[in-house]
């Protein structure tokens, strides 16, 4: 693999207008990584056409743009962008799962909900006032992903975001590993893609842990419950290991904190034996479901245990991490930079974090050049050229 696959992609087709990026407030530190990416590429890029008319614009010492949604003293608030965006082809990312940050309420300090990054997100978009070429939403956590399906007389947030977004002048949205990807149904004909973040976990798990022994015999892939599956079917084909599954037995009579209380975590699978297991999962919430897990795979006699989550959100806080890694219950936890990370969080011995700025550049600067991002959508070339390395003692 070419150390920097951005000069393997052909991005000689002219852009589809001069490249903007917008950065909201939750998502500031992983827009400036992005940012880096692109102007470095750009700069070093050779083209023959840069000069040209249709390449205006194209190198820059940055793409983000000033914007900002300030509030009033009641909670209100507006969308102001501070310089132009007419005829750009507009990225707008957005974190909507940073509690860490805090508004002003009636003179009390108010912490960001879902529901606000969301409504500021509307709001950059209304300031855009349609003037954009094009407008693409980088929203890595879906909002309200986990109310995906009715299963009583209740709400659809998620489809209704989507249409409201698309009605608002929205042309694509890029999510990563959505709870279930089939809410794109929500807006058949318009732009929708769930990333999925299997290549950097690998990575990240292989930079960090030597000896690891990637085979049937010594290595298997777990699913904490049937929504998972999916996942760990393709990480188990793409690795060649064996795929195990658990699901969740709930009593169905009682509901507490608006769901029905597991009862068991009941396991499907072959012996564990002493392999290294790897649990995928695409959230940690409390993550009180993963430990659980983990305690009943150590039962079963498993070796080290290994926790690839795509959002870390850690509810309920970091302690019964603490705890289940000192009773030796998993080995490693991995989640991306998708969403915020505490500096409590990076600190621990047991996290790895695993960047994803430079695949959101890789995908915005394919597409700004209206080019297809095929093979970034589907890692198994690079997931099986670094697994070669890693087993052939090469350099990574």
């Amino acid at each position: 693999m070419p150390k920097n696959r951005e000069e393997k992609r052909n991005l000689e087709t002219i852009p589809v207008g001069s490249l903007g990026l917008i950065a909201m407030s939750g998502c500031r530190q992983l827009g400036e990584l992005v940012d880096k990416y692109l102007v470095r590429w750009r700069s070093e890029r050779e083209n023959e056409h840069k000069g040209s008319l249709a390449f205006t614009g194209y190198e820059r010492a940055t793409y983000l743009l000033s914007a900002d949604a300030p509030r009033f003293g009641t909670g209100e608030a507006k969308g102001v962008i501070n310089q132009s965006v007419r005829g750009d082809d507009l990225y707008i990312l957005v974190d909507v799962t940073n509690y860490s940050l805090t508004y002003r309420l009636f003179g009390m300090e108010n912490h960001m909900s879902p529901d606000d990054h969301y409504q500021d997100l509307k709001r950059i978009i209304a300031a855009v006032g349609g003037k954009a070429r094009r407008i693409t939403v980088i929203m890595p956590f879906l909002y309200e992903s986990r109310q995906h399906k009715r299963t009583s007389r209740e709400s659809l947030d998620c489809a209704l975001a989507l249409q409201e977004l698309v009605r608002m002048g929205v042309d694509n949205i890029i999510t990563f590993e959505a709870h279930d990807a089939r809410v794109q149904n929500a807006i058949p004909l318009h732009g929708f893609e769930t990333v999925r973040t299997s290549y950097q976990f690998i990575k990240g798990l292989l930079l960090n842990v030597k000896g690891l022994k990637i085979d049937s015999d010594h290595m298997m892939v777990i699913s904490p419950d049937e929504g998972g599956m999916n996942r760990a079917v393709y990480l188990g084909s793409v690795l060649g290991l064996d795929v195990g599954m658990f699901y969740k037995r709930r009593d169905y009579t009682r509901v507490v904190d608006g769901r029905n209380p597991i009862l068991a975590h009941e396991f499907l699978g072959a012996p564990l034996d002493g392999k290294d297991v790897i649990i995928i999962d695409d959230m940690i919430s409390s993550g009180e479901s993963i430990i659980e897990v983990a305690g009943a795979l150590k039962a079963r006699k498993a070796g080290r245990i290994f926790v690839f989550s795509t959002f870390g959100l850690f509810t309920a806080g970091l302690a019964p991490f603490d705890e289940a890694y000192n009773k030796g219950l998993i080995e490693r936890l991995l989640t991306t930079n998708l969403t915020y990370q505490s500096p409590e969080l990076l600190s621990r011995e047991w996290y790895i974090s695993c960047d994803m700025s430079k695949y959101i550049a890789y995908l915005i600067d394919t597409l700004n050049h209206d080019a297809s991002i095929s093979d970034l959508l589907n890692p198994v070339e690079r997931i099986n050229s670094f697994v070669e390395r890693y087993t052939a003692g090469e350099p990574l």
